[in-house]
């Protein structure tokens, strides 16, 4: 059994997602915690897409001549109006052969351009690994597992950093009090969520308690918090791509449900420990944690 599902928001929750460009943009909030990592080039994005669609797609495009960003197949990357995808083009093959994003002016496709900032080498084998798909299996009625698993990363991933295995035994097994309460004292300290999925981000425009993410966990070494953000983001993303080109038996349930609003941090209400009591949100799982002491 898994948390709740993450496709459902309460009534209202998709007003600002479903606002007309302007005011959805607007609503972003980069105090926010999960929003408040890719501030720094966000806020000045926002200001070109609330300007219109021409001068948002400017921006991203000088952005990613100055960084010299790359698909999963060497091609530069840029970014081009929705309308520009050739008919009947498949969205990731077409990046992959022309380097050229399909992006809408919204806020689904504003945080997906965030990530191949944010995440470069990690986007790249996404694309890399869902085109090699593409070319193999074609577009198809269904993505089959390896698909649905690379797609499920890309629009409603966390990584999880780690350095301490009992607590990512904790989430994998659903221990929700382990995880929050008996070792809330682990948060910064052996453990952090980096945001990665847009889907999820967009999400979290209006939050609610049953958001749950696709936590992908990663072992990371003792002194990863010991570094600023910027080295901490770098690391990840070196690894996590090399983690993807590796993983042959991807599938969705390489994944661990993580309710987001439960991270320390990341909610006001769940300094109280009866907010985990929920076990609509917090279930319980059939996955058992592993046995032994935590070294933090």
């Amino acid at each position: 059994m898994v948390p709740a599902r993450h496709g459902r928001s309460p009534a209202g929750a998709g007003d600002a997602a479903a606002a007309p460009p302007a005011a959805a943009f607007a609503a972003i909030d980069w105090n926010q915690p999960w929003f408040a990592p890719f501030a720094r080039r966000g806020r000045r994005w926002q200001q070109a897409a609330l300007a219109g669609y021409p001068r948002y797609l400017d921006e991203l495009n000088a952005d990613a001549r100055a960084g010299g960003q790359r698909t999963g197949r060497g091609v530069p990357l840029g970014f081009i109006a929705q309308d520009d995808l050739p008919p009947g083009a498949a969205y990731e093959a077409h990046i992959a052969a022309t380097g050229c994003v399909p992006t809408r002016h919204n806020l689904h496709d504003f945080f997906n351009a965030l990530m191949w900032f944010s995440y470069p080498r990690t986007k790249a084998m996404l694309n890399a690994r869902q085109s090699a798909a593409i070319d193999a299996q074609g577009v198809g009625p269904t993505r089959g597992g390896v698909r649905d698993a690379l797609t499920l990363f890309d629009e409603n991933a966390v990584l999880f950093a780690c350095t301490d295995p009992f607590v990512a035994a904790a989430l994998r097994g659903f221990d929700w009090q382990t995880l929050f309460v008996g070792r809330r004292g682990a948060w910064g300290t052996c453990c952090e969520v980096r945001p990665f999925g847009h889907a999820l981000l967009e999400k979290l425009i209006a939050p609610y308690l049953a958001c749950t993410a696709h936590a992908w966990i990663v072992e990371v070494p003792p002194e990863y918090f010991s570094w600023g953000p910027e080295a901490r983001d770098a690391w990840l993303d070196r690894a996590v791509a090399d983690a993807l080109a590796a993983a042959d038996g991807l599938t969705p349930r390489s994944f661990a449900p993580l309710p987001v609003l439960g991270i320390p941090g990341w909610w006001a209400g769940n300094e109280s420990a009866s907010f985990y009591g929920d076990t609509s949100v917090f279930r319980p799982g059939r996955r058992a944690p592993a046995p032994g002491a935590s070294p933090c």
